[in-house]
């Protein structure tokens, strides 16, 4: 191998979890979807205000119940039950729930149908939990119902409007009346918002909650996507959204501030600033200065804005540029001066910065070539920041704590893998989730100030004895040299292993901007079927390439303006270092992978037809043409601006070099990687005249999910693997 392969992070390997005997089993799909190794967690934890006590949800499968009941802190006892469904007449269990900031009422979701990713009606109650009252907020299946700080309001997204509900009186008060479907929405994002910025609710209540501040989204140039739902009626259905995609007209954004005294909605004018995107409001502790993050087009211009609510005038406080693209978070935090902290690539890795209001300067807290992966928040108090990075290595996750003046980093983790904390109210506690390649989530309670473990609260040993008595080989994780750069890699290998043999290799990756697949963490479904196949004899390997995240900016962005380049460059390339070890037969390397990996491994075994034997494409993008506005321009820029970027790129570009065998799956009803993705790749691929294979989902969205659907998916999947590879 002349040192491509380095043994560099770890090889995880304990002996008696991974011990192989004849009594063996080994994994079948049918337990992989059908729950046998689901994994305990717990579910909406939320610290309660006192710092001593945390709720969660808790379902009960025999009763079918559900309850939110209180736990101590430091001796993990119930203190109490908030609300239990078997107290509630003819609601049987609800799936979620929200606090009031008071912690007196809660709201409470009893029904939900999913629109798209994140989005979704439902049907909501407030339960005052003094009383023991019980009401339902409306009639209607409504959308993200919200409280006011006060608990007295809950204000709510209905058929593209907001209406806000008086608890104390039961009067509802509609606050917008333009709202029409594919036209006007209020308070409530678009697609392309949802899918891109990861957020539904754009409206937020200030302080007192006497104003309430929205986004508004004008679709009506915005070109509709159609979508065929074939159901069991004798005729099918057409369901119209709006799509903008790459190089098409977005929603026209605006900004208003509702006043509840005055009962009236004022436009923010914000056409000074870099306002073709608003993805983010949110008001400062101060009641009148509502925060605004505005984006141009390209996304590498950000403009932070005050807008005071009272004069409705604004100011830019920060901008922001980049050469490549901005990332957006839900890190912005302000402190009681209305200083904030603020997280940026500025230096080349994502840190941590206070910006001083007054001096306009920027001040950077942590430093280092490692990234903040999470920002769990601020201690007014011991004057501390809390937050999650890779300064224990790219694959692992630690929980760490340092002063506000930059001082006194501490790690707060102990064991290396990836570690999530959530904190207490008052930061006297974390609770933090562990988990690695050999370790399900385990859930533990520790002190802020040095991390020292508390009691264990929750752990998955049942589900670790269930897997003893499977055949499970190690994650082996190492680092390949590819293209001048040191990728992370794992690797997995038959139970019997023999380095005198030679086995088929089967790669999986995903490759998109930002993305992880080899990290130290628990086993994904994938990493289920992936044992399944290393108990047929096959050897798994997974490599980040360049364009993945958590190694440094410059390393992440050098796919700009050419998604597919680079990626596919170090997929083959790897392949072909793998090839030359002695016990991979480079005669049969096959990869796989889903939407931006269903792309990427389109590309290789096109572009790498003297390399790839097989390749398999789960609802993969045909060309970035065919993909949103927001994510695509934001690597790619326009169609317009970089035709080639586009073209040269793109699987339908080489169907012409189509080798070895293909396998193409989709969803009809993929509203997020639409089926005109596969559709086109299918023509060409016809009109090339090349031999493939392909398989739609009727009316399944990008996961292909629902009843037998993902079973009858991966015995699909296997099966192909299985005669081609």
């Amino acid at each position: 191998m002349k040192h491509l392969l380095t043994r560099s992070l770890l090889i995880l390997f304990i002996t008696g979890f991974y011990t192989v005997t004849a009594q063996k089993k080994e994994i079948t799909l049918e337990e992989i979807w059908q729950g046998k190794f689901r994994t305990e967690r717990l579910q909406d934890l939320q610290s309660l205000k006192n710092g001593k006590e945390y709720a969660v949800l808790n379902f009960n499968r025999a009763s079918r119940s559900s309850s939110i009941d209180v736990y101590a802190y430091a001796s993990g006892e119930q203190v109490k039950t908030l609300l239990d469904s078997k107290d509630l007449k003819d609601i049987p269990y609800f799936i979620s729930y929200t606090l009031s900031e008071d912690e007196s009422k809660l709201i409470i979701t009893t029904a939900f149908t999913p629109i798209y990713r994140h989005s979704g009606l439902g049907t909501y109650y407030v339960y005052d939990i003094p009383s023991k009252k019980l009401d339902l907020i409306s009639e209607n299946a409504i959308q993200e119902p919200t409280f006011s700080p006060d608990g007295s309001k809950v204000a709510y997204g209905y058929n593209n409007n907001l209406y806000v509900k008086n608890l104390e009186t039961g009067e509802t008060t509609q606050i917008t009346f333009d709202g029409e479907k594919n036209k006007i929405i209020n308070g409530i994002t678009d697609w392309v918002y949802e899918e891109e910025f990861a957020f539904v609710r754009a409206f937020d209540w200030n302080k007192t909650g006497n104003t309430l501040a929205y986004i508004k989204f004008d679709e009506s140039e915005v070109p509709e996507y159609s979508m065929r739902v074939f159901g069991e009626d004798l005729y099918p259905k057409i369901e119209t959204f709006k799509y903008p995609k790459a190089g098409e007209n977005n929603s026209k954004v605006s900004l208003y501030v509702y006043h509840l005294d005055t009962q009236k909605s004022i436009e923010i004018d914000l056409s000074k600033y870099a306002n073709y995107y608003i993805p983010r409001i949110k008001w400062t502790k101060n009641p009148t200065l509502l925060s605004v993050q505005l984006l141009n087009r390209h996304q590498n211009n950000l403009d932070l804005v005050f807008v005071d609510a009272n004069t409705h005038t604004s100011n830019l406080v920060y901008q922001e540029k980049d050469s490549a693209y901005i990332d957006i978070t839900d890190n912005l935090t302000f402190l009681e001066n209305e200083n904030f902290i603020w997280t940026s690539e500025k230096d080349g890795w994502n840190h941590i910065y206070l910006f001083d209001t007054k001096k306009k300067k920027l001040n950077q807290i942590t430093k280092g070539n490692w990234e903040v992966t999470a920002f769990y928040g601020y201690n007014p108090k011991e004057k501390k920041i809390y937050f999650q990075s890779t300064a224990d290595g790219s694959i692992n996750r630690a929980v760490y704590s340092i002063a506000l003046d930059g001082k006194n980093l501490q790690k707060l983790s102990a064991k290396p893998g990836t570690n999530h904390a959530d904190f207490s109210a008052d930061y006297t506690y974390f609770i933090n989730t562990y988990t690695s390649a050999t370790t399900a989530p385990v859930y533990t309670l520790h002190l802020s100030e040095n991390g020292k473990q508390v009691r264990e609260i929750k752990n998955n040993n049942a589900l670790l004895s269930k897997l003893e008595t499977y055949t499970i080989s190690p994650k082996e994780f190492s680092t390949i040299t590819i293209n001048g750069e040191t990728l992370n890699m794992y690797m997995i290998k038959p139970a019997n292993f023999d380095a005198n043999k030679q086995y088929p290799l089967f790669m999986y990756q995903y490759s998109g901007p930002r993305s992880q697949e080899v990290s130290n963490s628990w086993m994904s479904a994938n990493d289920y079927w992936h044992q399944m196949l290393a108990q047929q004899g096959y050897i798994i390997a997974c490599v980040d390439g360049r364009g993945t995240g958590f190694k440094g900016r410059d390393f992440k962005k050098i796919t700009q303006l050419q998604l597919g380049k680079y990626e596919v460059e170090d997929q083959i390339a790897a392949a072909k270092a793998l090839g030359e070890l002695s016990y991979i037969d480079a005669n049969r390397i096959g990869i796989w992978g889903w939407s931006y990996g269903g792309f990427m491994s389109s590309n290789c075994l096109f572009q790498g037809n003297d390399v790839f034997k097989m390749a398999i494409a789960v609802a993969p993008v045909g060309s970035w043409r065919f993909y949103d506005t927001i994510y695509t321009e934001r690597y790619m820029q326009t169609p317009q601006e970089n035709p080639t970027g586009y073209d040269d790129n793109s699987p339908i570009t080489h169907v012409d070099k189509l080798k070895g065998k293909f396998l193409l799956v989709h969803g009809s009803a993929d509203d997020n990687v639409h089926l005109q993705n596969s559709m086109r790749m299918i023509e060409k691929l016809i009109q090339a005249n090349k031999q493939f294979d392909w398989r739609i989902y009727p009316d399944k969205n990008h996961g292909i999910y629902g009843g037998n659907t993902r079973l009858h998916l991966f015995t699909k999947l296997t099966n192909f693997v299985k005669d081609n590879l």
